[in-house]
């Protein structure tokens, strides 16, 4: 336990953090345009008005652990730091619920809280706790739980609209465009995550055990992430056009995708930069941002990406971009000289 406590200690508070700190930049601009999709704007009103947020956490104070002092403290203590750790208060409400399937998520509007499952707190060790917990603490500062939760009931609204065509592909592609949004804010707040643990070994053990990883002794981490090279590097476009496939219905990234990103990040200058205390700040923060600096910022990250990757596809897309964008500037520049 001293032990403990001397690391705790030892860990960073980011006083005033801005979500922006850590958000991917992706993460905004796929806000931005899931917020421009055609028609959204009513069926996110009539599912968030359909929403009883007290309902809700009724249900789960009347089926779940609810955690607190004197109920799975170790945990209690884990909410308590990573709340502090980010400077949320006030502290979300962290609820366990029987579940194998190892889980986290946050829902609520006004008051979000987070439920965790009991197969994913039997899962991971206590430094992999302290980041999931932080992963969804990262959720409620960045304001992502109206969106969450919005996404959580169309799921579960689209089973009872198979009868109605027209209605089930209205839905549909709503729920296309919040999963987009939905795997680029995983993105955000496994750096949210890494900020509460500061260990990149301890959040890249808990991609390994969400991937498969049951004994982690039996698991060397160098060669998960070889995998994500090998995912990322396919030679075929008929591989590039599956992934798409598979990835589009999915809330979350791939999980050598997910490791890879955030290893990526915890070996970057900004995350040491933040670890010093030099990072934005809530007070600075504007009250609005721009669609267009959301989608400019999230166009240079996938630029970056593109120009990085070894996907075919994705290089012959980004070849096609930047012919594109030179007979684009041609003509503006012909134009602008007349």
């Amino acid at each position: 336990m001293s032990e403990e406590i001397e690391r705790s200690t030892a860990r960073v508070r980011f006083s005033g953090i801005s979500p922006r700190a850590y958000e991917h930049p992706v993460d905004r601009g796929a806000l931005a345009v899931l917020r421009a999709v055609p028609g959204i704007g009513p069926v996110l009103q009539a599912v968030a008005g359909a929403f009883t947020e007290r309902g809700e956490r009724l249900v789960h104070l009347a089926s779940t652990i609810r955690v607190g002092p004197k109920q799975y403290p170790e945990l209690d203590r884990l909410r308590l730091e990573t709340a502090a750790t980010l400077d949320i208060d006030p502290v979300p409400e962290l609820f366990v619920r029987r579940d194998p399937t190892p889980q986290a998520s946050v829902l609520g509007i006004d008051k979000p809280f987070i439920v965790l499952t009991t197969g994913l707190i039997d899962l991971l060790d206590r430094d992999g706790l302290r980041f999931a917990i932080g992963h969804e603490m990262g959720h409620v500062l960045s304001g992502h739980a109206l969106y969450q939760t919005i996404l959580y009931r169309l799921l579960r609204l689209q089973e009872t609209l198979g009868w109605m065509p027209a209605a089930f592909w209205a839905v549909r592609a709503v729920i296309a465009a919040l999963c987009e949004w939905y795997r680029k804010t995983e993105l955000s707040c496994d750096r949210a995550g890494l900020l509460c643990v500061q260990d990149p070994a301890a959040a890249l053990r808990v991609h390994v055990a969400l991937a498969g990883g049951m004994d982690l002794r039996q698991v060397d981490t160098s060669e998960f992430l070889k995998q994500a090279k090998e995912y990322e590097a396919v030679e075929d476009v008929r591989d590039s056009v599956l992934k798409l496939i598979r990835t589009w219905p999915l809330t979350h990234p791939m999980a050598v995708v997910r490791a890879a990103e955030l290893q990526k990040w915890a070996a970057s200058e900004e995350y040491r930069t933040i670890l010093t205390g030099e990072y934005a700040r809530r007070e600075d923060d504007r009250p609005t941002t721009s669609f267009s600096d959301d989608l400019k910022s999230a166009a240079r990250s996938y630029k970056e990406s593109a120009a990085e990757s070894e996907d075919p596809l994705i290089k012959v897309l980004n070849e096609f971009g930047g012919v594109l964008a030179g007979a684009a500037g041609k003509v503006r520049d012909k134009f602008t000289a007349n």
